[in-house]
């Protein structure tokens, strides 16, 4: 017949020598008490802890102990069930037999990584914050600089602009036909209507003898005491005195 209180007992004082700054006993009926489980230190010394609370029932080992997390400290709440999720299956797997060594040294361990898992984060944190930067550092310069030209790239912007030129021009002149707005050289238009060129030669046909001269105007001219042969004689200057 087992003695389940012998074998508790004497775990206990195993427990108590092996943990004795994180052992503490909380009651006898029903036996109970909590072991403190810190991880290694991480990155900038930086630990998680774990308090686990473990209690006897009568006929431990042959069943397993009750648990849970009595405090913590830097363990997130996801985390935290996969410790209880873990305490469980090591448990079962050792069932029969004293078992506290065991599942602490599985937390420890479950723990450990817990905090490569913190520095993993951070790391990749810390790179996704660098390649944002990096980004937005490379967005700005490009926007700065700009399309930097080459030949090919600007013949094909040449070749383009010419094309547009060509074709606003053609909208403008056709809309300006349309319109009746086109405005015609002087040359377009002696082109355009051959009676311009008979038209001064037709207006003086026409005037022929009719123009009329009027005589007084002429009427004073022997009173003017004129020396044509005056090298400084011009006739613009007659009606000059009169004024």
């Amino acid at each position: 017949m087992t003695d389940y209180g012998e074998e508790q007992r004497n775990e206990l004082e195993a427990i108590e020598s092996i943990y004795p700054d994180s052992f503490t006993v909380l009651s006898e009926k029903p036996t109970s008490f909590t072991i403190t489980v810190t991880s290694d230190a991480g990155e900038n010394d930086e630990t998680v802890e774990a308090t686990l609370k473990f209690t006897y029932l009568e006929k431990y080992p042959d069943e397993p102990p009750l648990w849970e997390i009595f405090s913590s400290e830097n363990l997130e709440d996801s985390d935290a069930e996969g410790i209880l999720t873990l305490l469980k299956q090591q448990a079962e797997e050792n069932l029969g037999m004293v078992m506290i060594f065991t599942l602490v040294t599985a937390v420890q361990e479950k723990l450990n990584e817990i905090v490569d898992q913190i520095k993993s984060r951070r790391e990749e944190e810390k790179e996704r914050k660098e390649r944002k930067e990096r980004e937005a550092e490379e967005a700005e310069k490009f926007a700065f600089q700009g399309t930097v030209v080459t030949i090919e790239n600007f013949l094909s912007w040449k070749a383009k602009f010419e094309q547009e030129m060509t074709e606003l021009k053609s909208k403008r002149q056709k809309e300006e036909e349309q319109a009746g707005k086109i405005k015609l050289t002087g040359k377009q238009l002696f082109e355009t209507d051959h009676n311009l060129d008979t038209s001064d030669i037709q207006f003086l046909e026409d005037v022929g003898s009719s123009v009329e001269v009027d005589e007084s105007l002429f009427q004073d001219m022997d009173d003017l005491d004129l020396d044509e042969d005056d090298p400084d004689f011009n006739p613009l200057d007659l009606g000059s005195d009169e004024d």
